[in-house]
């Protein structure tokens, strides 16, 4: 998808991307950025990438990392994740080409006047949708407010302008990904699960587990405790410094069983993912498909397969509802009882 995208982000400067998860979205913005950055090296900040999360940050980094070092672009990462004295460390050296960062760490540094936005040239959203969510907001309005290129933008833009493209797959149900949905009564999720780890084979590849809350995967994670399930947990609550890791230690396959929130259901790269189970069902078909697209991702050798506990059967056909297109792929794989 890089190719493609990178003719009309050459040419116009603004441009709306939009593709299934696993499909290589960041190629897709980095190479034209880079591009454009070598045209004219200077010593401050013209490209600015902001994700919304750090785990997103580190795997994004990693990426643009290996594409900076060889152009000679120089690149910094912000997350923040402490006092204020670890963002200057975060911003300590020579100026540089790219900076990525989330929007509190992004926002704090503007606030105490440890970074300047003024010869910024290209911004990137990444996941934008979740960073036009109102969690977001205020910190989003402060980088923009910041950012020169946005001065004389008008109230209101038509989307139209923009150099757009779209993959034939977005927001569709990958077909050739497994689904099945098991009615159950809320205390019969437990053994469900248990006894699906336990004849998921050791080779059969990495297994995800989605919760919808912090407080569900913390228990979830007692009782695989106590069934010596071996495990990781993530969820927005842990610290900075618990979070750090904890998902690079799991792509790396040093344990093959992770318990999460949505955290990790946008961006990352899953490839050795073969299962997700949602144990909690998601709320909206949108967390739906970006919880599926843990599986079946580029470069993953298997299509893999995705079991969701569900109890009512309304609730599920009226989120479903909301994408008419990817019904039938729904229905056809409905589990029986």
């Amino acid at each position: 998808m890089g190719a493609r995208m990178f003719f009309p982000l050459k040419h116009s400067g603004v441009a709306l991307c939009a593709a299934e998860t696993g499909s290589g979205k960041t190629l897709a913005y980095l190479l034209p950025l880079l591009d454009r950055l070598l045209e004219k090296k200077l010593a401050a900040p013209r490209g600015l990438v902001v994700v919304p999360s750090r785990e997103l940050a580190a795997q994004v980094g990693a990426v643009a990392a290996a594409l900076c070092r060889p152009a000679g672009l120089r690149l910094r990462g912000l997350t923040g994740g402490g006092a204020s004295g670890g963002l200057r460390r975060q911003l300590r050296g020579p100026g540089v080409a790219v900076l990525l960062g989330t929007p509190g760490a992004l926002r704090d540094a503007l606030r105490r006047r440890f970074l300047s936005l003024g010869r910024l040239r290209w911004m990137v959203l990444d996941e934008a949708d979740t960073l036009m969510d109102e969690s977001f907001a205020a910190p989003i309005e402060k980088i923009l407010a910041h950012a020169p290129l946005a001065a004389g933008a008008p109230g209101f833009v038509d989307v139209g302008r923009f150099a757009s493209l779209a993959t034939q797959g977005l927001h569709r149900l990958p077909p050739h990904i497994q689904q099945k949905f098991v009615r159950l009564k809320g205390q019969d999720k437990l053994p469900e699960l248990l006894q699906l780890l336990k004849d998921h084979p050791a080779s059969g590849g990495a297994v995800i587990i989605f919760c919808n809350s912090a407080s569900t995967v913390n228990w979830l994670g007692y009782i695989l405790d106590d069934h010596k399930i071996k495990h990781l947990r993530l969820q927005g609550q842990m610290s900075a410094v618990a979070r750090a890791g904890i998902f690079a230690s799991f792509q790396k396959g040093d344990v093959s069983v992770l318990v999460c929130t949505d955290l990790a259901s946008r961006g990352l790269d899953t490839s050795s993912v073969q299962l997700v189970v949602n144990y909690d069902f998601p709320d909206t078909l949108q967390d739906y498909l970006h919880r599926v697209g843990r599986v079946g991702r580029v470069g993953s050798k298997t299509p893999g397969a995705v079991v969701s506990f569900n109890r009512c059967i309304r609730f599920l056909l009226s989120i479903m509802s909301l994408f008419s297109s990817v019904i039938s792929y729904l229905v056809a794989s409905w589990y029986p009882w």
